[in-house]
Formats: C-alpha cells, structure tokens, sequence
C-alpha cells in the first residue's frame, strides 16, 4: 500500500471502531440509566461531573451541555478535589464520576469522600466490577473491547463512550424538561443561534435615520431622501401611517420612462401595500419574508404607524443567517 492508502485506511479503521463502540452502548441502557435520568432530574442541587485526565475534559463537555439545557451543573476536578475543592459540593447535589478503569488512585481516595458526603454518586466506568463501581449508588456502563489506537492505549472509543453517554443523559433531560428552541436560546443569547431565537426586528431598528417623505413630497426630495438615509427605499407617510414606499428602483423606473419629473411627487411613483413587518416579530421570520419575496428592505410598522425600515444587510452583519 502506498503512503497514502495507509493513512486513509488507518483514519476508517478508526471511525469505524469508534462507531461500533458507540453501537455497543445501547444495550447498557437500562432501568438503572432510567433511574440516574430521574434523579438528576428531581434533584434540588447541581449536576457535578468530575473525573481525572481525559476522563476530567469529558467531564467538562458533559458539564457544559448540562447548563446549557437547562441541568444546573459543575466541573470538579479529582485531583482538586482531594486537595481542598471538595467545600464546592452541596447538600443536595448528585455526582457523576468518571473514570475508565474505575481503579485510579485519586478516585480511590475520592470516592469514600464523595460517599461521606451522603450525596448521591454515579460512577461512568468501563469496568462494572472497580472500586468506583462498587462504591456508586448508580453505574453508567461506558464498557468499551479496546481503544482504536494500534496499541490500545490512548483513551479513544473509551472517551467517545463516555461524551455519547453524557450527551444521552442530556437529552432524556431536555425530553424531560421539555425543552424548546427558545429555552436554548436563553442560554446562548450572545451567539448566532442566540440572536435567531431571541433577536427581534424592533431591537435593530435605528429609528433616528428613518427615511420618510409625505405624498405631496417633490421627486427631487424623494431622491434626497434615499439618497441620505442610504437604504435605498423612503417611505411615504400621511399622518404618521405608511400609505407606500418608494425604492431606488422605482427611481430608476420613472426616470426611463419619462424626460421629465417636476410635475410628480412621491403619492405618483410610490408603491401601496408594500411588504411590512411589526417591531415585535422576529428578525429571522422578516428574513424569510425578504427572501421569500427577494427584496432587500422591509418597512416596519405597528398597527399601520412607521417605524423604521429593515435591511437585509443589517441581518447579515448579525450573523443571524
């Protein structure tokens, strides 16, 4: 095989390893994996997830898809928590503690600690019979027939093992919960995904530079107009209600079709009826109205009265899309 045939023959040995491992945890989910979910889930205090070494970075990630699900959780490093951080964990708190062998000496140490606590402990081993096993009120079995790596020694399908079964325990959380979109959201308001659930078009609005001209206004103050506010649309206002709007296009439109405009205004050129959208509904739903009907700006108003106008190109600075 050249060089290159090994490389991708040794990259789909992996995966295909990993894979399998995974495969292998459905049947470790029992009435037991039922319970530890409904523990979790009644529980008053913090989800804390510790362990040592690559068991400790797992650790982390389940943590962090924890809290941002809606499971309260924390981090405690084994090590750490032998030597002090131990004051972290409450009453009410229930433990997850992983470990592959179950047999480290920072988790023997730990456990009877943990124990002494009276806290309720789940130990995630790929070894049913360890101390850490033997020692749990509850067990997440991460078993695993050997790592994908050529000497089985690099933590690989058994840390795989252990995010999945984490990520499973998340998810029967969220079933629980019930947890929406927007409830994610509430969590991630910084990010895009964020700004898709939560950001409204009324949040974006720079009402100081709205463009806006009256029916009886002169074509020449038309072209002022959107030509100022650089949205490329005006809109026509009587008595504080839109009546129409007035692209840039539609500029371009009357100018081919006439030599001369001084005996027009904005009410002859504009367009009634135009595309809206009230301040209060979300800004990815007036995407897909932009999108929808490919336009790039749209007027907002609540109950008829103007307020702004969205352009497409200030969502996409958002990264909302």
């Amino acid at each position: 095989m050249t060089p290159n045939e090994n490389i991708l023959a040794a990259a789909k040995k992996a995966i295909l390893s990993e894979s399998e491992s995974i495969k292998k945890l459905v049947d470790f989910i029992d009435t037991d994996f039922a319970e530890i979910v409904k523990i979790i889930y009644n529980s008053k205090g913090r989800l804390v997830v510790t362990g040592i070494g690559k068991s400790a970075i797992i650790a982390q990630k389940i943590v962090a898809t924890m809290n941002s699900t809606g499971t309260p959780s924390m981090f405690l490093h084994a090590s750490e928590a032998i030597h002090g951080d131990l004051g972290m964990v409450q009453n009410d708190d229930v433990i997850i503690c992983i470990s592959k062998s179950g047999n480290s000496p920072e988790i023997k140490v730990l456990v009877p600690l943990l124990k002494r606590f009276g806290n309720i402990l789940i130990g995630m081993t790929g070894n049913t019979t360890s101390f850490l096993a033997k020692g749990s009120d509850h067990v997440l079995n991460t078993t695993v027939d050997a790592e994908c790596d050529p000497n089985n020694l690099a933590p690989t399908n058994s840390t795989t093992a252990q995010l999945v079964m984490g990520d499973a325990l998340a998810v029967c959380l969220m079933e629980m919960r019930q947890f929406k979109a927007e409830d994610f959201a509430k969590y991630h308001p910084g990010g895009a995904l964020g700004k898709k659930l939560l950001l409204r078009v009324g949040d974006m609005l720079d009402q100081t530079h709205r463009p806006v001209v009256s029916p009886d206004a002169s074509i020449k103050n038309v072209i002022v107009e959107i030509s100022e506010k650089r949205l490329g649309v005006t809109a026509v206002v009587e008595n504080e209600h839109i009546i129409g709007i007035i692209t840039d296009g539609d500029i371009r439109r009357m100018l081919n079709d006439r030599d001369t405009f001084s005996d027009l205004t904005a009410k002859d050129i504009m367009t009634k009826n135009p595309k809206m959208v009230h301040s209060t509904d979300m800004v990815v739903d007036a995407f897909n109205i932009l999108e929808d009907f490919s336009i790039t700006q749209l007027i907002v108003a609540d109950e008829g009265v103007y307020k702004g106008v969205l352009h497409l190109h200030d969502i996409l600075k958002e990264g909302i899309v």
